[in-house]
C-alpha cells in the first residue's frame, strides 16, 4: 500500500470538483442542525456512519472545514479498494449477494479510488500503526485547523440506526491532542438520512470529560448513548 503524505486539503482540483458534482446527484443535502454554537474552531466530531452516506454528506455539504478518518484500505490502490469493497463493505457490512458485490465493486473501485484521493482521508488502523493515525489527526487539527470527523461505531456486522458499540480510539486521539497543549472540543453528531437532518450536539471540552473521573469505556459508552439519543430525538417515526 502506498503511503500518502499528509497535506492540507485546501482547494479541490478541477477533476475532484467534477466528481463531487456527479456524486451530488445521488447524495442530497440535509438540514444541518446545531444544538449549541456553530463550529468556529477545530473540533473532534463523532458521528454515525450510515454506510457511505455520512462521509459523503459531510464531504459534499458540511458548512465547516473537515478532515475525515477512515479505514486504511480506502487509501490503497484500486485493487486494494476492490478487495475491501467486495469482501468487507458490500458483502459483510451491507449484506449484499457475494456475486453482486464483486461485480459492483469492480465498477465502483476506480471511482472510489479517485474520490478518496481528493478526500485525503486520514487512515485509521487497528494495530501499532494507529500511532500514525493519532499524529496525523493532531497535525490536521493543529496545523491545518481542520475539524476531525471520526466514525467510531463498530460496523463489523453492518450499519444500524441504533448504534450498538463505539470504539474508544477517539479518546486516544483527544488525549494526544490535549497533552500537546490543545483542550479540544468534542461534539457528537447524528445523520438521519431518511429525514435529511444532520444534528450536532453541544460541544464539550476534553478536560471536562476528564473531570468526570470515568474510565475510558464509560466515556465511550456515554458518547455512544448521546449519539443514539440524538438519533431518537430526530427520528422519522
Amino acid at each position: 500500500m502506498n503511503k500518502r503524505k499528509l497535506e492540507a486539503k485546501n482547494k479541490d482540483s478541477i477533476g475532484y470538483k467534477l466528481l463531487k458534482s456527479v456524486v451530488k446527484l445521488f447524495i442530497k443535502k440535509p438540514d444541518f442542525i446545531f444544538l449549541g454554537e456553530k463550529i468556529d474552531k477545530p473540533t473532534v466530531i463523532l458521528t454515525n456512519h450510515v454506510g457511505a452516506k455520512a462521509p459523503l454528506t459531510l464531504e459534499l455539504y458540511a458548512p465547516f472545514k473537515k478532515r475525515l478518518l477512515g479505514t486504511y484500505e480506502m487509501n490503497g490502490s484500486v485493487k486494494e479498494i476492490y478487495i475491501y469493497l467486495s469482501r468487507t463493505y458490500y458483502y459483510q457490512k451491507k449484506k449484499w449477494n457475494r456475486h453482486v458485490a464483486k461485480i459492483f465493486s469492480f465498477i465502483a473501485a476506480p471511482i472510489v479510488h479517485a474520490f478518496y484521493r481528493g478526500l485525503k482521508l486520514i487512515s485509521s488502523y487497528n494495530d501499532y500503526r494507529f500511532l500514525t493515525t493519532i499524529k496525523e489527526s493532531y497535525r490536521a487539527l493543529s496545523e491545518f485547523q481542520e475539524n476531525l470527523i471520526i466514525f467510531p461505531e463498530d460496523s463489523s456486522q453492518g450499519y444500524f440506526d441504533h448504534i450498538q458499540k463505539f470504539y474508544s480510539g477517539f479518546l486516544l486521539i483527544c488525549d494526544y491532542i490535549y497533552k500537546h497543549g490543545i483542550d479540544v472540543d468534542i461534539m457528537v453528531a447524528y445523520l438521519n438520512y431518511k429525514r435529511r437532518t444532520y444534528v450536532f450536539d453541544k460541544a464539550i471540552k476534553y478536560s471536562d470529560l476528564l473531570k468526570m473521573n470515568k474510565t475510558r469505556d464509560e466515556l465511550t459508552e456515554m458518547m455512544l448513548n448521546r449519539c443514539n439519543e440524538l438519533g431518537a430525538q430526530y427520528s422519522i417515526d
